[in-house]
């Protein structure tokens, strides 16, 4: 198995969108997909799953409109053992033991979520407090903390052999994030043709390169092999670019500055190559603005490739929803052969 978590420093790029339909495609395209919503917002979650679920998985108090099927269907599909992460990570916060087992919840054929809960915000005090001092090894409570992402997504992973894990975390630099990006194997940078999602890649590749380096330099040598620890190989496989607004397949002179400077901040910040002439070489792909396809997929609850005539995809929406398909498509395949290249664990 290999992971993947999809990371920006900059908040409202479509970081869980593309996880969500990534998601989507991959299993379509015949792969075991699992889904972590490491994000205390949980947004990927909310995609996922209707809101009678989402209540039930949270625990909220029943209200009359609630009921009928997506609450039986939520537990009948996970033998009632499925929680959130913050459920997994519970007895480490309350402070009686290590992490509990959850079970996936099931989203069709070969694809699962492990739900996020907004609840993990709680958590980083926690992880802040863990990081140094694991840096000697000998405090096992500390190493269980800071590994705590890593062993709760590895066995959910093996529980329904999931080949491909894809992680989304929310856009900034703290120890929740730090803890998830340690998680996995590579990341993929979703970006917005503007200044500030470049501002983000500056201060996203210093801290990928300090993490991975403190970890495996000071850390990882000294953990005892009874804990199940992450490689913290966090292999930067290039960016996504989202949502430009289009003109004859082209973007607008507006973005054009924008893109033009990508490269070159991602060579210096990301790969610390400031001399290097990258070209489009870490650009996976450019994703248009699919305009009405976002709301029409929210209320249909799918994603915007599957829209049908019936879901409101009239006329010429449905040769977008076509267009989309082959898009996402066609960054699947890019993503899984860079995939290849990557050392799984």
């Amino acid at each position: 198995m290999i992971s993947v978590a999809m990371f920006n420093n900059k908040g409202g790029v479509g970081k869980t969108t593309l996880t969500y339909h990534l998601a989507h495609m991959l299993q379509r395209l015949g792969h075991r997909v699992l889904a972590v919503d490491l994000d205390p917002q949980s947004n990927l979650t909310a995609a996922f799953l209707d809101e009678e679920s989402l209540g039930l998985l949270w625990d909220e108090p029943a209200t009359p409109a609630w009921g009928g099927p997506h609450q039986a269907r939520l537990w009948t599909q996970t033998e009632q053992t499925s929680g959130t992460v913050v459920t997994a990570i519970q007895p480490i916060m309350d402070g009686i033991g290590d992490i509990r087992a959850i079970t996936p919840v099931a989203i069709n054929q070969d694809l699962w979520l492990i739900p996020g809960d907004l609840d993990l915000s709680r958590f980083e005090d926690n992880l802040s407090a863990a990081w140094p001092r694991g840096y000697t090894g000998s405090d096992l409570a500390a190493l269980r903390v800071t590994t705590a992402f890593h062993r709760i997504i590895r066995e959910a992973a093996d529980e329904v052999d999931a080949e491909i894990i894809l992680i989304d975390v929310g856009p900034n630099l703290g120890a929740i994030n730090r803890a998830a990006l340690l998680a996995a194997d590579a990341v993929l940078m979703p970006l917005a043709a503007d200044l500030f999602s470049l501002r983000g890649l500056k201060n996203l590749g210093p801290a990928l390169r300090e993490w991975r380096s403190v970890w495996q330099n000071t850390v990882l040598p000294k953990i005892p092999q009874a804990i199940a620890a992450p490689s913290g190989t966090m292999e930067p496989l290039g960016y996504v670019i989202m949502q430009p607004t289009m003109r004859l397949d082209r973007p607008v002179h507006a973005y054009r500055r924008w893109l033009e400077r990508i490269p070159r901040v991602f060579s210096a910040s990301v790969l610390n190559h400031p001399q290097f002439d990258i070209g489009t070489k870490y650009e996976i792909a450019t994703l248009r603005n699919y305009q009405s396809l976002m709301p029409l997929a929210h209320d249909a609850r799918k994603p915007m490739f599957d829209l049908r005539s019936a879901d409101g995809a009239l006329g010429s929406t449905q040769t977008l929803v076509q267009r989309c398909f082959q898009d996402f498509r066609l960054l699947s395949e890019e993503l899984l052969r860079r995939l290849k290249e990557v050392p799984s664990t």
